[in-house]
């Protein structure tokens, strides 16, 4: 569907939006909220077509993915997991005909409450719970399946919630080889599977164990691994093969596919932070958010925001910033509140917890606020043609 402009998709605890400018990267319109008000933990799209999808739902909800065909105009929803409302429904028949509540059984029950990731790569749809599973629709949404082999890993039972809950957060492509792809789970870490799904390998090796041990934090590495907590995790756009991962204890780069990390934290003003992002040419230009820790409240060092930017693969990083509010800053940028586009200089945009959206149109240099007053962002994803 040819358009003269970019779209920002924000997920928010409140419904989705769209963030539209023109191609010329100015005059921002913020158009919302839709899918009825739900909290809304993911949101992708098609350039080529212009359908999104929206992950998301809660305890009263349950679980389910809307989409739109018309680049977010209208919406429908396909309800995955029965909610509270359900239960409501069954006993009371006038707010079961307020809402349109049907008796039909939802295709999974109670087994999760939220959606909260989507993944869209060679011709599948992917979807990640809470609880963690994957889900996968082979016809873009309207029919969805367990995949078990992941639900059957032999470490499964080992797989312990992160402090919020146990969820499969993150899903990443190989654009080449439609066989590979890769899995972030807090706190059971990076899965990765090089056969379209049908077997996973736990990758969070420590590529210099020695180096890396002796922290007290219980996300911290330990036993020759990484903490098991990883929050974001991207793939280098080009044939580099390098990834990165933004994690509760540290960032972390790899060069074989996850096989081993190396730590690559020196120099930032924290071990912790949400989420990670990487340059759309350069796999070595990355972007970060550190924050002060979960225990200290989660907010940028010194209440002075800053994305921290690296050109040489994480061996050092400078802060950014050029329009940042320095006094008083006590946001959070959640897991996947940041993106970026593909423009010559690269935009990056991030979404906070307190409803502002920032970007910036020269890799980081300056940014500005282009919305304010949404509610909590809970991810923010570009679609541009």
């Amino acid at each position: 569907m040819a358009s003269s402009r970019i779209d920002l998709l924000v997920g928010t605890t409140k419904g989705a939006f769209v963030v539209s400018a023109g191609r010329d990267r100015s005059g921002w319109n913020v158009d919302g909220p839709h899918c009825d008000g739900w909290p809304i933990n993911h949101i992708v799209g098609d350039p080529q077509s212009g359908t999104l999808w929206a992950g998301g739902g809660g305890d009263w909800h349950g679980a389910g993915v809307w989409r739109s065909d018309d680049r977010g105009e209208t919406w429908t929803l396909t309800r995955l997991t029965k909610g509270m409302m359900d239960d409501w429904a069954a006993n009371d028949a006038d707010f079961a005909q307020s809402i349109g509540w049907s008796e039909e059984p939802l295709p999974f029950g109670d087994q999760f409450s939220q959606i909260w990731s989507l993944g869209r790569g060679h011709g599948k749809l992917y979807a990640g719970t809470k609880p963690a599973q994957l889900l996968c629709s082979q016809n873009d949404g309207e029919s969805w399946e367990k995949v078990e082999s992941l639900s059957n890993h032999p470490s499964s039972d080992s797989w312990n919630p992160g402090a919020a809950g146990l969820v499969l957060h993150t899903i990443v492509f190989d654009p080449e080889d439609h066989k590979k792809l890769w899995l972030g789970i807090s706190a059971a870490g990076v899965f990765a599977s090089e056969d379209g799904g049908a077997s996973w390998e736990r990758r969070n090796r420590l590529s210099n164990a020695a180096a890396c041990e002796g922290h007290d934090h219980p996300a911290a590495p330990r036993d020759g691994e990484t903490g098991h907590c990883v929050h974001n995790m991207m793939l280098a756009p080009d044939s580099s093969g390098l990834m990165y991962q933004q994690n509760h204890h540290g960032v972390w780069r790899s060069s074989d596919g996850g096989r081993s990390w190396d730590d690559i934290t020196v120099g930032l003003p924290s071990t912790f932070g949400f989420p990670i992002r990487i340059h759309p040419r350069d796999s070595k230009t990355i972007w970060t958010i550190p924050l002060n820790g979960d225990s200290a409240g989660c907010f940028p060092p010194d209440a002075a925001a800053a994305v921290w930017r690296s050109t040489d693969a994480g061996e050092t990083w400078q802060d950014q910033r050029t329009g940042l509010p320095q006094d008083s800053c006590f946001f959070t940028v959640l897991r996947q509140a940041m993106a970026g586009d593909t423009d010559d200089p690269a935009g990056i945009y991030f979404g906070t917890n307190t409803g502002s959206v920032f970007a910036s149109l020269d890799e980081g240099d300056t940014w500005e606020d282009i919305a304010r007053h949404l509610p909590t962002i809970l991810s923010v994803e570009v679609l541009e043609s």
